[in-house]
């Protein structure tokens, strides 16, 4: 079986669509709470529902997607087409989340609801195609390591500039009124998805055709339910979304309300984690040529619990300098295991279609993304039930309740989550070994046309 290498070119182009899409996935982990709370103005209590209904819809939406992606092809490929098609509306709905209306609280919280929804209509749109992409351009397990490490570097670097150019061009350009700032900011990063959307589609080529039989919902449900590997993965999604959620969702928060810190401390605070990631991407594409990728996995999410225990008891309030250090080692342990996690889903469809002998693609990587937007259902309705339940007072001095309670939310209540995760890929077993076993089983039934 012919497995394709990939171009250094064609793997950035590859990483650029997930530096698009980081537009949103970063925003929504790391400034949309703080900016609905602090500059938008929406009470705690109004979060919960608001993340949890738009995530629910945005579920249905990435199964909607996934079913389609597998009904439809073209001279294009299976999945560029919709990149092409949504990117620009995708832009467009990201602008108006981040628009604050000057109205009347109802009619904002109304404004809310919608706008977040149709960005979160839009983010799937385009997101299941594009992690459904790796699949189409190669079937070479460490090609598509190697370009997920491209992937991930690319969106980490998509982090860093809305951490970066968001707090900085929104003080700059809102002249005193950080929602116009916020805008400005926001705007430039949505016409930049856009831009790196439309390069992804010019730089990359779908050559793997994978025989898709045409199978019902309910039967395609039935035989992922059989999948005993992709679940494990999907359990590990949702438990790792809740903990990267809560914990990117409070940093604003600590850098602002427990380390004291001003606008460029809590700029500065939310670089450091992306910095480290980026290293982490890096890093992890190198170990996992000389160390076993399931073991990386596991092994760091186990890591990532213990360092944050310590950060609890060992940052105090005020304690710049430490929060920083050990947020950074955080932050890069936390991300060794990306890259691995983001090729090991189409090895389970493969490890699937020879189980079972039926192909589940769409759906697979729409289930993904919908235990995604169920984990950020889950993390967002609990950072706004604990903000509430903390007593956080939106710019006002926060009580010693409140400060203990966000410190919590940075460490060790999304330590847990990624303990949780860690544990369950001790159950996962689909090495690179292991997977060469199932491709070549996959050439011998006919089950690849390249």
């Amino acid at each position: 079986m012919n497995s394709h290498k990939l171009s250094i070119f064609e793997k950035i182009a590859f990483g650029a669509g997930d530096m698009a899409l980081n537009v949103v996935i970063s925003s929504m982990m790391l400034i949309i709470t703080f900016f609905y709370t602090d500059i938008y103005g929406l009470r705690t209590q109004d979060l919960a529902l608001l993340f949890v209904l738009v995530k629910i819809i945005g579920a249905v939406s990435d199964l909607t997607v996934g079913q389609m992606t597998d009904r439809f092809t073209s001279r294009m490929g299976r999945y560029r087409p919709w990149l092409l098609l949504l990117a620009v509306p995708y832009g467009v709905s990201v602008f108006f989340v981040f628009t604050t209306p000057t109205w009347a609280y109802s009619a904002k919280l109304v404004w809310a609801y919608s706008t977040y929804i149709l960005m979160t209509v839009m983010t799937s749109g385009v997101g299941v195609p594009y992690i459904s992409l790796i699949s189409g351009l190669t079937s070479d397990p460490q090609e598509r390591l190697s370009a997920n490490g491209y992937r991930l570097f690319f969106a980490k670097i998509g982090a860093f500039m809305v951490t970066i150019v968001v707090p900085l061009l929104s003080k700059r350009w809102g002249s005193g009124d950080p929602a116009v700032g916020y805008q400005a900011a926001m705007g430039v990063m949505a016409a930049m998805g856009v831009g790196l959307f439309l390069f992804c589609v010019v730089g990359t080529t779908e050559r793997v055709v994978h025989v898709v039989k045409r199978e019902s919902l309910a039967d395609q449900v039935r035989l992922l339910m059989k999948n005993d590997q992709w679940l494990l993965l999907a359990g590990a999604c949702i438990t790792g979304t809740v903990g990267y959620v809560v914990r990117g969702s409070v940093a604003l928060y600590y850098a602002k309300y427990y380390l004291g810190g001003d606008t460029a401390v809590q700029s500065g605070f939310l670089t450091v984690g992306v910095l480290a990631a980026i290293l982490s991407m890096i890093a992890s594409t190198w170990i996992t040529k000389f160390f076993c990728k399931v073991k990386l996995f596991r092994n760091t999410q186990i890591l990532v619990a213990l360092i944050s225990v310590v950060i609890y008891y060992a940052v105090k309030p005020g304690d710049i300098a430490l929060a920083f250090v050990l947020y950074f080692m955080l932050s890069f342990v936390v991300d060794l295991h990306a890259p691995v996690f983001w090729s090991a889903i189409a090895e389970t469809i493969d490890y699937g279609q020879v189980k079972t002998g039926k192909r589940v693609s769409g759906l697979s990587f729409g289930g993904i993304s919908v235990c995604q937007k169920l984990g950020m259902a889950v993390a967002g309705g609990l950072v706004g039930v604990l903000l509430t339940y903390f007593g956080y007072q939106a710019n006002h001095e926060q009580s010693a309740l409140a400060m203990s309670g966000i410190a919590l939310m940075l460490t060790v209540i999304p330590g847990f989550f990624h303990f949780v995760m860690g544990l369950l890929m001790f159950k996962y077993r689909i090495s690179d070994a292991y997977y060469g076993e199932v491709k070549a089983e996959m050439k011998t039934l006919g089950y690849v046309a390249n």
